[in-house]
Protein backbone atom coordinates (compact mmCIF):
# COMPACT_ATOMS: atom_id res chain seq x y z
CA UNK A 1 0.00 0.00 0.00
CA UNK A 2 1.08 3.20 -0.84
CA UNK A 3 2.05 5.55 1.74
CA UNK A 4 1.21 8.83 0.67
CA UNK A 5 2.33 10.50 4.37
CA UNK A 6 5.49 9.15 3.78
CA UNK A 7 6.15 10.23 0.22
CA UNK A 8 5.16 13.54 1.33
CA UNK A 9 7.95 13.73 4.25
CA UNK A 10 10.33 12.09 2.22
CA UNK A 11 9.83 14.80 -0.61
CA UNK A 12 9.78 17.71 1.82
CA UNK A 13 13.34 16.20 3.12
CA UNK A 14 14.56 17.29 0.01
CA UNK A 15 13.21 20.52 -0.01
CA UNK A 16 14.43 21.71 3.32
CA UNK A 17 17.68 19.77 2.90
CA UNK A 18 18.18 22.36 -0.38
CA UNK A 19 16.58 25.12 1.92
CA UNK A 20 19.16 24.47 5.17
CA UNK A 21 22.17 24.11 2.86
CA UNK A 22 21.13 27.57 1.30
CA UNK A 23 20.85 29.23 4.35
CA UNK A 24 24.35 28.15 5.20
CA UNK A 25 25.78 29.72 1.97
CA UNK A 26 23.57 33.08 2.28
CA UNK A 27 21.80 33.13 5.36
CA UNK A 28 18.03 34.43 5.37
CA UNK A 29 18.96 37.41 2.34
CA UNK A 30 15.43 36.39 1.00
CA UNK A 31 13.99 38.77 4.42
CA UNK A 32 14.84 41.42 2.07
CA UNK A 33 12.26 40.79 -0.59
CA UNK A 34 8.53 41.74 -0.53
CA UNK A 35 5.47 38.81 -0.85
CA UNK A 36 4.56 39.66 -3.96
CA UNK A 37 8.65 39.50 -5.45
CA UNK A 38 8.51 35.94 -4.02
CA UNK A 39 5.14 35.31 -6.34
CA UNK A 40 7.22 36.65 -9.33
CA UNK A 41 10.10 34.09 -8.04
CA UNK A 42 7.58 31.33 -8.57
CA UNK A 43 6.38 32.19 -11.31
CA UNK A 44 9.82 32.35 -12.99
CA UNK A 45 10.34 28.43 -11.64
CA UNK A 46 7.05 27.57 -12.52
CA UNK A 47 7.31 29.10 -16.24
CA UNK A 48 10.36 27.64 -16.90
CA UNK A 49 9.02 24.65 -15.63
CA UNK A 50 6.18 24.40 -18.45
CA UNK A 51 8.75 25.94 -20.81
CA UNK A 52 10.35 22.99 -20.32
CA UNK A 53 7.56 20.46 -20.84
CA UNK A 54 6.28 21.60 -23.92
CA UNK A 55 10.06 21.95 -25.21
CA UNK A 56 11.51 18.66 -23.90
CA UNK A 57 15.38 20.14 -23.73
CA UNK A 58 17.00 22.29 -21.49
CA UNK A 59 19.67 24.36 -22.54
CA UNK A 60 20.73 25.42 -18.75
CA UNK A 61 21.32 21.52 -18.00
CA UNK A 62 18.84 21.51 -15.24
CA UNK A 63 15.62 19.82 -14.96
CA UNK A 64 12.47 19.79 -13.81
CA UNK A 65 12.50 18.10 -10.34
CA UNK A 66 15.00 21.04 -8.82
CA UNK A 67 12.36 23.60 -10.02
CA UNK A 68 9.87 22.10 -8.05
CA UNK A 69 12.01 21.95 -4.87
CA UNK A 70 12.63 25.92 -5.70
CA UNK A 71 8.29 26.79 -5.55
CA UNK A 72 8.37 24.30 -2.36
CA UNK A 73 10.96 26.55 -0.62
CA UNK A 74 9.99 30.00 -2.22
CA UNK A 75 6.45 28.57 -1.29
CA UNK A 76 7.74 28.51 3.00
CA UNK A 77 9.27 31.51 2.24
CA UNK A 78 6.56 33.39 0.83
CA UNK A 79 4.49 32.24 4.49
CA UNK A 80 7.34 33.47 6.58
CA UNK A 81 7.30 37.01 4.67
CA UNK A 82 3.43 36.97 4.64
CA UNK A 83 3.93 35.98 8.53
CA UNK A 84 6.73 37.95 9.33
CA UNK A 85 6.82 41.04 6.66
CA UNK A 86 9.66 41.70 4.59
CA UNK A 87 12.62 43.20 6.95
CA UNK A 88 15.27 46.16 5.52
CA UNK A 89 18.06 43.47 6.14
CA UNK A 90 18.56 39.95 7.25
CA UNK A 91 17.37 40.27 10.75
CA UNK A 92 16.39 36.00 11.04
CA UNK A 93 18.65 33.83 12.38
CA UNK A 94 18.98 30.16 10.53
CA UNK A 95 17.80 28.67 13.48
CA UNK A 96 14.51 30.81 13.56
CA UNK A 97 13.93 30.69 9.54
CA UNK A 98 14.42 26.80 10.28
CA UNK A 99 11.95 26.72 12.82
CA UNK A 100 9.51 28.69 11.00
CA UNK A 101 10.01 26.36 8.40
CA UNK A 102 9.19 23.24 9.89
CA UNK A 103 6.08 25.11 11.51
CA UNK A 104 4.73 26.09 8.38
CA UNK A 105 5.68 22.54 6.17
CA UNK A 106 3.43 21.44 9.44
CA UNK A 107 0.51 23.15 8.90
CA UNK A 108 0.50 22.40 4.77
CA UNK A 109 0.85 19.26 5.85
CA UNK A 110 -2.24 18.95 7.45
CA UNK A 111 -3.64 20.97 4.64
CA UNK A 112 -2.71 18.52 2.25
CA UNK A 113 -4.09 15.34 4.24
CA UNK A 114 -7.57 16.62 4.65
CA UNK A 115 -7.80 17.82 1.47
CA UNK A 116 -6.53 14.49 0.28
CA UNK A 117 -8.78 12.63 2.58
CA UNK A 118 -11.55 14.63 0.54
CA UNK A 119 -10.47 14.32 -2.64
CA UNK A 120 -9.22 10.29 -2.30
CA UNK A 121 -5.83 10.59 -3.69
CA UNK A 122 -7.44 12.12 -6.68
CA UNK A 123 -3.34 13.95 -7.28
CA UNK A 124 -2.22 10.23 -8.45
CA UNK A 125 -4.18 9.97 -11.24
CA UNK A 126 -2.99 13.66 -12.68
CA UNK A 127 -0.37 14.23 -14.85
CA UNK A 128 2.71 16.40 -13.66
CA UNK A 129 2.08 18.77 -16.06
CA UNK A 130 -1.50 19.35 -14.77
CA UNK A 131 0.47 20.28 -11.60
CA UNK A 132 2.54 22.62 -13.69
CA UNK A 133 -0.89 24.65 -15.08
CA UNK A 134 -2.48 24.73 -11.50
CA UNK A 135 0.88 25.91 -9.83
CA UNK A 136 0.34 28.96 -12.79
CA UNK A 137 -3.09 29.56 -12.19
CA UNK A 138 -2.76 29.69 -7.93
CA UNK A 139 0.62 32.30 -9.19
CA UNK A 140 -1.96 34.30 -11.36
CA UNK A 141 -4.79 34.25 -8.86
CA UNK A 142 -2.12 34.96 -5.98
CA UNK A 143 -0.91 37.94 -8.03
CA UNK A 144 -4.14 39.53 -8.36
CA UNK A 145 -4.97 39.48 -5.03
CA UNK A 146 -1.81 41.15 -4.45
CA UNK A 147 -3.01 43.82 -6.44
CA UNK A 148 -6.00 44.39 -5.02
CA UNK A 149 -3.87 44.97 -1.79
CA UNK A 150 -4.77 41.44 -0.19
CA UNK A 151 -8.26 41.87 -0.50
CA UNK A 152 -10.86 39.40 -1.20
CA UNK A 153 -14.55 39.01 -1.64
CA UNK A 154 -14.95 35.24 -1.32
CA UNK A 155 -11.36 33.75 -2.17
CA UNK A 156 -9.16 32.22 0.03
CA UNK A 157 -6.25 34.02 0.93
CA UNK A 158 -2.25 34.57 -0.46
CA UNK A 159 -1.26 32.02 2.14
CA UNK A 160 -4.16 29.28 0.61
CA UNK A 161 -2.98 29.59 -2.61
CA UNK A 162 1.10 29.55 -1.63
CA UNK A 163 0.03 26.00 0.11
CA UNK A 164 -1.43 24.81 -2.50
CA UNK A 165 1.23 25.31 -4.52
CA UNK A 166 3.65 24.03 -2.76
CA UNK A 167 1.35 20.93 -2.32
CA UNK A 168 1.00 20.36 -6.05
CA UNK A 169 5.14 20.62 -6.21
CA UNK A 170 5.24 18.25 -3.79
CA UNK A 171 2.85 16.03 -5.41
CA UNK A 172 5.25 16.24 -8.59
CA UNK A 173 8.10 15.57 -6.33
CA UNK A 174 6.87 12.48 -5.10
CA UNK A 175 5.93 11.40 -8.90
CA UNK A 176 8.82 12.41 -10.12
CA UNK A 177 11.08 10.44 -7.99
CA UNK A 178 8.89 7.49 -8.14
CA UNK A 179 10.05 6.69 -11.29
Amino acid sequence: MIDTNAQFDAALKICRDLYVKKLHDYGAAWRIMRASSITDQIFIKANRIRSLEIKKESKVGEGILPEFIGIVNYGIIGLIQLMKGHAETEDMSVEEAIELYDSLVAETKALMIAKNHDYDEAWRSMRVYSYTDLILMKILRTKQIEDNDGATLVSEGIDANYKDMINYSVFAIIKLTEK
